[in-house]
């Protein structure tokens, strides 16, 4: 019983209160957006005359930074109350959840604790609650979301200052929070799903933020319906779920995934339903082409979305749901592997991409791909384990892009420059003369995604690769076939695709630093004495993330390094998430041999050649010293212009999908069937018909009375010849 479970009566109980502070923050700060732009009508309408008498802020398509207006726009009316609310609330929540954590640490806990808040859908065999679940997993989940999603509340206080739609962004960011903290702490898939679609509409929200602006809306629109097709995949999985266990609790999931045959079909159509939304979610192959748009939203969402929130659902999701794709083989090796192509292939589009968010995006759509390939091949703990150091570097590397981005729209609107783009590097260079503690900070974010001991980023990723060898040998993936091929030999493919997209990640990423940070500045004599370092709202995160993104990697070292160098404990977060992810991964690895240490060694020594090897490439091949500004440069010909036309995927979409299908809805289903079926034939053809009728009997109805006489002895004669022939 609930009761008597050990977190019943601490701090845990209180968990309801994790989303209910966003949600809190989302109503407030939307109630102050709504607030400030109430336009009340005059006293006395007739003394109007028509004219205007709005003096309301007006809501334009960006901030200030965005577009430089030559006005310093005020700041929005509740501005103080905005910025104490929509971060106030994310420190309650993320001191709630170190206090939950800190109770959970010394607690034994054998089942994961459920707050259940009332009876929701009691209908027949379905029986559902509005339950919340903490065990090791969401508590990780809960501790990234609150953590990361403060941070990044506080730097966009700076970010976002000027910004007429200030008190509306903060809402947003309330509310996305609020969803993902409801989709990680669903007790059952249904709970889940709610929050799974919130992060949705919050994505088409902040995304399409500045609005006014058709490219912004439709980036909105797109990341919207791509989630809409993976979705769909969920709700299919949940449904042949309930069909055949008769349950939707994750708990009971769990307890009843032994009637599924292993490797069986039925389990395995579910798992690939299931990722389906993952891959949607999470932006893989061939879902991933809404990422790299959303960068048209602040550079905080894009923060929020990359590291905290929305894309790190999917995994999470394969993580939760262990049970299943653990006897799924199938299942997990098209996990493995479309995370491994995803992950190679946005790394090629990431090697000649020139804005510097796009850059990050699709790093963001490779590293999602590093984590589906930890998932997949069973090793739970270190597809986990990647997406927590992942948040810290990649946060780190977009907040510190938004104070660069900060810096340049600031030094061109000081001198009036409306027309050069201030996220293209080309147009940036030498900015360490400027803003040297970003470029530390990224620098520290840059060697982590790169791999580089012992920043974060290395002991992820190398335990990803590890566990991908090692379960070529003896696992239930490598005894598997897929699509005909033995299971170990897919395997053995997935660490080729990762290696080489662990080589273009340092490649692209020295790429970025070098172009942005180092060589001339481009920005123009008149612009560079305006250049500077982001207030300490801003840069102040930034520090603090690049603590994480150095130490980060500490949370789970593996003995190979502890056994040569005493950092620290050993595989501590694959101890704390043993209780919900181990029997999976037990059930994965059975029979595999354990990889003997001299051959971790040599591993450990490959992923780090590798990561030298690309920034060693990029620093000595790349000459930031030869770089012109934007408007200057030559455009790209040949391989280069497919990578930075990103493989001509969006317009190989628009020609196979988007357009047919704008064609069949305007030939088909509108001039056809909405205009010719049912307009015309239906409604106007039945309208046409009632006037027809109308128009013969008021022929027959003339007035007459010798007509009307007539017409009765007609009738009259008719009648009893027919009963006369009836009676012959």
């Amino acid at each position: 019983m609930q009761e008597a479970h050990p977190l019943a009566e601490t701090a845990a109980r209180f968990i309801w209160w994790l989303p209910t502070l966003p949600l809190i923050g989302f109503l407030i700060n939307g109630a102050l957006a709504l607030a400030a732009t109430a336009k009340p009508g005059p006293a006395d309408p007739s003394a109007d005359h028509g004219h205007d008498q709005s003096t309301g802020p007006s809501h334009a398509a960006s901030d200030s930074h965005a577009h430089g207006d030559d006005a310093h726009p005020p700041r929005h009316r509740f501005a103080r109350a905005v910025s104490v609310v929509g971060p106030g609330v994310m420190v309650l929540a993320f001191g709630l959840a170190l206090a939950i954590f800190a109770v959970m640490r010394g607690a034994e806990m054998h089942a994961p604790y459920i707050n259940t808040l009332f009876s929701w859908m009691p209908v027949g065999d379905l029986q559902l609650d509005a339950a919340l679940q903490l065990d090791q997993l969401s508590m990780v989940m809960v501790l990234v979301i609150t953590g990361i999603g403060m941070l990044i509340h506080l730097f966009s206080i700076g970010y976002m200052q000027d910004d007429p739609g200030y008190a509306r962004f903060f809402a947003y960011l309330n509310l996305f929070v609020f969803s993902m903290l409801l989709l990680v702490l669903g007790a059952n898939m249904v709970v889940t799903f709610v929050g799974w679609e919130g992060v949705g509409l919050c994505s088409y929200l902040l995304i399409g933020f500045w609005f006014t602006e058709k490219a912004n809306a439709d980036a909105g629109k797109k990341a919207f319906v791509v989630n809409r097709i993976g979705d769909f995949g969920f709700m299919v999985a949940m449904f042949m779920l309930f069909a055949n266990l008769g349950t939707l609790n994750y708990v009971d999931i769990a307890a009843r995934a032994g009637q599924f045959a292993p490797g069986g079909a039925l389990v395995t159509t579910i798992c690939l339903f299931m990722l389906l939304g993952c891959f949607g979610k999470s932006a893989q192959i061939p879902l991933y082409t809404w990422l790299p748009d959303a960068m048209a939203g602040p550079t905080p969402v894009s923060a929020l979305i990359h590291a905290a929130t929305m894309v790190t659902a999917g995994v999470y999701l394969v993580a939760r749901t262990s049970m299943l794709f653990s006897i799924a083989p199938v299942a997990s090796l098209t996990v493995a592997l479309v995370g491994a192509v995803t992950a190679l292939f946005a790394a090629t589009i990431g090697l000649k991409q020139w804005d510097i968010k796009k850059v990050l995006a699709y790093s963001t759509v490779s590293q999602l791909g590093y984590m589906f390939v930890g998932v997949g091949v069973g090793a739970y703990t270190a597809g986990v384990f990647h997406l927590v150091t992942h948040a810290f570097f990649k946060a780190l590397l977009f907040l510190g892009s938004g104070s660069v981005i900060f810096a340049m729209h600031r030094a061109y609107h000081a001198i009036h420059n409306h027309s050069d783009d201030a996220q293209d590097m080309r147009n940036m260079g030498g900015m360490k003369r400027y803003m040297p503690v970003t470029w530390v900070v990224m620098w520290v974010a840059t060697l982590a995604i790169a791999g580089i001991p012992p920043f974060a980023g290395f002991f992820s990723k190398d335990e990803i690769l590890g566990q991908v060898f090692a379960r070529a040998h003896g696992s239930t993936l490598a005894s598997a076939t897929y699509l005909g091929v033995s299971g170990a030999t897919v395997l053995y493919a997935i660490w080729i695709l990762a290696l080489a997209a662990a080589l273009l990640t340092a490649i692209y990423m020295t790429r970025m630093m070098l172009y942005t940070f180092h060589g001339p500045n481009r920005t123009g004599d008149g612009a560079q004495s305006h250049l500077a370092e982001a207030p300490w709202i801003m840069t102040g995160p930034l520090v603090v993330l690049a603590i994480l993104s150095a130490f980060g990697g500490w949370l789970n070292l593996p003995e190979t390094v502890t056994e040569m160098i005493p950092l620290g404990p050993t595989a501590v977060l694959e101890h704390w998430l043993e209780p919900v992810v181990g029997g999976a991964t037990e059930r994965i690895a059975a029979g595999s041999a354990h990889t003997a240490a001299s051959t971790e060694q040599v591993l450990l020594g490959v992923a780090i050649a590798i990561a030298v090897a690309g920034i060693a490439l990029a620093w000595t091949r790349l000459r930031p010293s030869s770089l012109v500004p934007k408007p200057l440069a030559e455009p790209s010909t040949g391989f280069q212009k497919v990578l930075e036309n990103k493989w001509y995927v969006d317009e190989i979409y628009d020609v196979s999908v988007v357009k047919p299908v704008y064609a069949t809805s305007r030939g088909v289903l509108w001039k056809f069937f909405d205009v010719g079926v049912i307009d015309t034939l239906f409604a106007n053809g039945s309208a046409a018909l009632a006037r027809f009728l109308g128009w013969v009997g008021s022929q027959v109805q003339s007035g007459q009375l010798g007509t009307y006489a007539w017409l009765l002895v007609i009738g009259a004669v008719l009648v009893i010849r027919a009963f006369a022939q009836a009676g012959g």
